[in-house]
């Protein structure tokens, strides 16, 4: 029913025609040239990762990184000359480009985008004046009804705008566990900023680490991370520049302290595992270095919102890529799929979102946004879905999550399908409740926690923390402690909200089924883990009729989809909205 184990499978051509070959003659090696560019190699099973590191400084490169657990390291090499020398050295399995860092700007380009989770600030000011105003009175009303109920049971003063947390449960299962303190959460993302008021008293800053090294321009001159903010590029591991791992974090295990708002499991430990540049974009190394230390760390869990930067789509042979961006390509299928099953050897159970390209993974459309590094170097490519995988969610052991919005359908951004989808979580869906005061509201997208310095740079708020008028648009919460600590929250939508509502579950199911040691670690299997998260889900059938289209919304015909399966399993929610309360209540029976 879905290919997770297709990456695997597919390496196995590959390793037997490349790890025979011997290294050429001196008088046949390539002439080095070009500017320095950094490369990822990979090694063959068995090789040891001192004999690739040695055949990458033979063939006249200069080893920067390294991951002994799967076998992959990162050379700085002449642009030309050196793919060719390293892929004929006995011992590597695949050798790409991976990315080339610029010394100056030349012409400035925005980062890497995500504009799903982005429109809900565009779309929520297209409301007529008389619409948004009954929006805002019904929400007010709403709040002074529920303030004092969710107060009353332990619940945090902007926990009434969460509908993503009372969707599944949340909010009652802690009337049976809020998750213990020695599950541990590892962020995989942009960063997490540590010193929010709401992330802080959960926050493990001994085990959080940053595996990205800021890149302030591309080879290219255009901007990427822009001026490093501290010595050495590298940010600190309770830092996010750019707010969506923050956002990420909250949602899963943000403090119950009667301050702010909470998360889905606000007893659990949140780690910061940052793959990520400031940009948003997710290169290799970074990614499987964090995958590999969310093993060696002990932790329990993992959410992964995100794909792996450049290609949204790692294929074989595409035909429209040239030879030397196949084995790029190659390469980061077999290094993500060695991770993620080091990872789940370790004892981690990974949280994937499904993306936001409105597409079924099993029959994927064409794909014109990758390269998406450098900027404006993309091309069209048609996409073979047996030897093309988007990676995370098709590497093996993903446990796949769709995004609805607040009236239970599936979002119009949402990937869906039978092949990789486990279930499905609130991500937000401003285009909800169409033909009503909400279509179009925030209130439809995810609030969740927002970093101050991000709120500053993106002009949300001023030096001293006041909203500005940008902010007030864009619906911006402040809230103010006692001894005058700020915080800030933020609406976003996207797979990569639905992904961490999940992954609360998950810690939620640790924290109530796990085995406990003496040392305070917790381990259960994660395909245990997985079973409860999917046999308890709330069934959701698909929609009748069974095409959705999302025309009136405002949407092209591209978001079009057909729902497959039925109540059981289907391809808009796997096996059904994930059920945080059920979980911890009916989770022994699914074990």
């Amino acid at each position: 029913m879905r290919r997770k184990t297709v990456l695997a499978i597919a390496a196995l051509p590959l390793l037997a025609t490349l790890t025979a070959v011997t290294a050429p003659t001196a008088s046949a090696l390539p002439r080095l040239q070009g500017k320095s560019v950094e490369y990822n190699v990979l090694a063959a099973p068995g090789t040891s990762i001192e004999t690739i590191e040695a055949a990458a400084r033979a063939a006249g490169g200069k080893v920067v990184d390294r991951n002994a657990a799967v076998g992959l390291i990162t050379v700085a090499a002449p642009e030309h000359g050196f793919t060719e020398r390293v892929s004929k050295a006995r011992g590597v399995t695949a050798a790409g480009k991976s990315r080339a860092v610029g010394q100056a700007p030349k012409t400035k380009s925005a980062p890497k985008p995500d504009v799903v989770e982005k429109e809900a600030a565009a779309s929520a000011s297209s409301l007529s004046p008389a619409l948004q105003k009954a929006a805002e009175a019904k929400q007010n009303r709403a709040n002074t009804q529920s303030r004092s109920a969710v107060q009353s049971v332990g619940m945090d003063p902007l926990d009434d705008k969460l509908w993503g947390l009372t969707s599944i449960r949340a909010d009652l299962v802690r009337d049976h566990t809020i998750g213990d303190r020695r599950v541990k959460v590892g962020i995989l993302d942009t960063g997490v900023d540590g010193k929010h008021p709401d992330i802080a008293p959960n926050f493990d800053r001994a085990l959080s680490r940053n595996f990205a090294k800021d890149i302030p321009f591309d080879e290219l001159g255009q901007v990427v991370d822009g001026p490093c903010e501290f010595r050495g590029c590298t940010d600190p591991s309770d830092w996010d520049d750019n707010g969506h791992g923050t956002h990420v974090a909250g949602t899963i295990a943000a403090a119950a302290d009667g301050f702010g708002l909470s998360g889905v499991a606000p007893g659990v430990s949140i780690v910061n595992i940052r793959g990520a540049q400031d940009s948003g974009s997710f290169f290799l190394q970074p990614v499987v270095n964090a995958m590999t230390y969310a093993g060696d760390a002990g932790l329990d869990v993992v959410n992964m919102s995100f794909f792996v930067d450049p290609w949204l789509y790692n294929c074989d042979n595409n035909a429209a890529d040239s030879p030397e961006q196949q084995a790029e390509q190659r390469t980061i299928k077999m290094a993500i799929s060695r991770a993620m099953d080091y990872a789940y050897r370790k004892g981690v159970t990974q949280v994937v979102s499904l993306g936001n390209q409105h597409t079924d993974l099993g029959n994927p459309l064409p794909d014109a946004s990758s390269p998406n590094y450098p900027a404006n170097t993309t091309h069209p490519r048609t996409i073979d879905n047996a030897t093309c995988l988007s990676l995370p969610i098709e590497g093996p052991h993903s446990i796949g999550v769709a995004s609805y919005g607040p009236s239970g359908l599936k979002a119009d951004y949402s990937n869906w399908g039978t092949e990789q989808i486990s279930v499905s979580a609130p991500g937000g869906y401003a285009r909800d409740y169409f033909g009503t005061p909400w279509f179009n509201t925030r209130e439809n997208t995810i609030l969740s926690t927002y970093p101050r310095n991000v709120a500053l740079v993106n002009g949300h708020i001023d030096a001293a923390g006041n909203l500005t008028p940008a902010g007030v648009t864009a619906k911006i919460q402040r809230q103010v402690k006692p001894d005058g600590t700020l915080a800030f929250y933020q609406w976003l939508q996207g797979t990569s909200m639905a992904s961490p509502h999940a992954a609360g579950v998950a810690a939620l199911i640790v924290s109530k089924f796990g085995n406990y040691d003496a040392r305070g670690g917790v381990l259960l299997n994660p395909d245990r883990v997985e079973r409860v998260l999917q046999g308890t889900a709330t069934k959701t059938p698909c929609p009748t009729p069974r095409t959705v289209d999302y025309l009136k919304e405002g949407r092209d015909a591209s978001y079009t989809a057909t729902c497959l399966g039925g109540l059981e399993f289907n391809g808009f929610h796997g096996t059904g909205q994930v059920d945080a309360l059920q979980a911890v209540v009916s989770g022994a029976d699914y074990l």
